[in-house]
């Protein structure tokens, strides 16, 4: 069990940023209409920060509920990606691959990977230290909500502005080159102008900056993945 903890509290610098988007996304659900019962379900079936902020979001404009799907299955597409790198590294049963899926994580999958560790115990470690504060923080969230001055929404706080602040959080430990720091830049750069310039949809923007950056990164550091014979 020492990997389990190990992995626990390789995560609990994070909270700090994750707790408050928790509980802006609770005020955000309940805003638009949820009951306390349905935004925490949301947080313990669904356990996807980005896509939950923007179901809650559509939600509270009246977005149609297969807008809402749609939308929500493409932000959290990267998770694949994420999947296929852990299973690159790790030997997992089935049992071991759903649990696993279901609890992932941006974070939980940065700070492993980051960790170079490849067990199990300490994926599972990491994720539920994600788990635990997150449904903890939605229920605060829920709790609370009555309370916070009508009107008031999370944009309004600057709470949206730790997503991206978290993301980097998890990208600076793992740029070690040159060519780590040139792939970042271009996907950034990437990002920006299909979100900002082409008005391409935030989701499939991740989408297809996670996967055309995965190839490009492959393609430049082929010679260090080649196995020798």
């Amino acid at each position: 069990m020492n990997e389990f903890w190990r992995g626990f509290r390789a995560v609990i610098p994070l909270w700090a940023g994750m707790i408050p988007f928790a509980i802006a996304y609770a005020v955000t659900a309940r805003s638009a209409g949820l009951s306390i019962l349905d935004t925490q379900l949301m947080s313990v079936l669904v356990f996807a920060g980005s896509a939950q902020f923007s179901g809650a979001s559509m939600f509270l404009t009246g977005v149609a509920p297969v807008t809402i799907i749609l939308t929500t299955f493409i932000i959290n597409v990267r998770h694949m990606l994420y999947s296929l790198s852990l299973g690159q590294k790790m030997k997992l049963t089935w049992a071991q691959r759903f649990i696993g899926a279901h609890f992932l994580t941006d974070e939980a999958f940065g700070v492993t990977l980051a960790s170079g560790r490849t067990t199990f115990l300490y994926l599972l470690g990491a994720e539920l230290s994600v788990f635990v504060p997150w449904n903890l923080a939605t229920l605060a969230g829920s709790l609370l909500s009555e309370a916070i001055p009508e009107g008031m929404s999370p944009e309004s706080l600057g709470i949206d502005f730790i997503f991206p602040v978290g993301f980097l959080a998890l990208l600076i430990p793992l740029l070690k080159e040159r060519v780590d720091f040139v792939i970042a830049i271009l996907a950034g750069l990437a990002a920006f102008l299909l979100s900002n310039v082409l008005g391409v949809n935030g989701g499939l923007t991740i989408l297809l900056v996670g996967v055309v950056g995965s190839l490009v990164g492959a393609f430049l550091t082929k010679d260090k993945l080649e196995v020798p014979q």
